[in-house]
């Protein structure tokens, strides 16, 4: 259903270097790039979802949304707590700590990337 997720970043080069670390770790890797490089997209193959950043193309500052959170899937707990701990190590800050939630339905772990944007790593079960 969904064709890509986008959050802004105020300094493309750090986010690049940021979320290519990052999603790496699950397999994706840079399938576009605007032309000035203001945008750059990550995927695991053409023609599935993607995750993408972007300077925001009112020139305005980026800035993180309330309430606003990107979710990418994760195959067991196990994955989520090592994404978390990748993330934190590549500078994003704790928004919550691996573990179950909804009386263990689900395992997740909660970032904030360099630029504020809610992240989370998610998987059924716990």
């Amino acid at each position: 259903m969904l064709a890509y997720s986008m959050v802004g970043s105020n300094d493309i080069d750090k986010a690049r270097k940021f979320y290519g670390a990052l999603l790496g770790e699950l397999g994706a890797k840079e399938l576009m790039v605007r032309p000035d490089g203001g945008a750059i997209f990550w995927g695991a193959e053409p023609g599935r979802p993607m995750f993408g950043i972007c300077n925001p193309y009112d020139g305005n500052a980026a800035d993180r949304g309330n309430g606003n959170m990107v979710a990418f899937a994760v195959k067991d707990p196990a994955q989520v707590k090592a994404m978390y701990d990748k993330a934190i190590s590549l500078g994003a800050t704790d928004e919550g700590e691996p573990g179950p939630r909804l009386d263990g339905m689900v395992s997740c772990g909660y970032v904030r990337d360099p630029d504020g944007n809610k992240l989370n790593f998610f998987c059924m079960g716990s």
